[in-house]
């Protein structure tokens, strides 16, 4: 089963956060990518550039909107996700469970409905 962790965390910046801690925060996401990718779980990952160069796109009535930013304006925001491919909800969660982030934001654990793969969508078994 296919799991997109999804990691929610205030924004900081090295200056919010002190070159040391920035140092070490990516010295440990480095360390949980390398064991995601040591145990064979690891479809992808990716960190995301701040919520401040977010672009939403929306066309409720039809035309389309192009706005600047989040669409929420909250306190934390998506920082990075992971996907991985483990055996079941359980695998996931303990995966989710030593992301360094979970310390100080929230890691969203969600199951993949469908892929993209070799030209068509594909369905993940339930």
């Amino acid at each position: 089963m296919r799991y997109a962790l999804l990691l929610h965390y205030p924004e900081m910046t090295p200056e919010d956060m002190g070159d040391d801690a920035w140092a070490e925060g990516m010295r440990e996401f480095d360390e949980y990518a390398k064991a995601l990718d040591d145990a064979g779980v690891l479809i992808s990952a990716e960190v995301l550039q701040p919520s401040a160069v977010t672009t939403t796109v929306t066309a409720p009535d039809g035309t389309l909107r192009v706005q600047d930013g989040p669409f929420a304006d909250t306190k934390e925001q998506l920082g990075g996700t992971f996907v991985i491919d483990v055996a079941d909800l359980d695998a996931a969660i303990g995966w989710a469970g030593k992301a360094p982030s979970v310390s100080w934001g929230t890691v969203e654990v969600r199951p993949s409905a469908t892929r993209f793969e070799n030209g068509a969508w594909t369905p993940f078994a339930s």
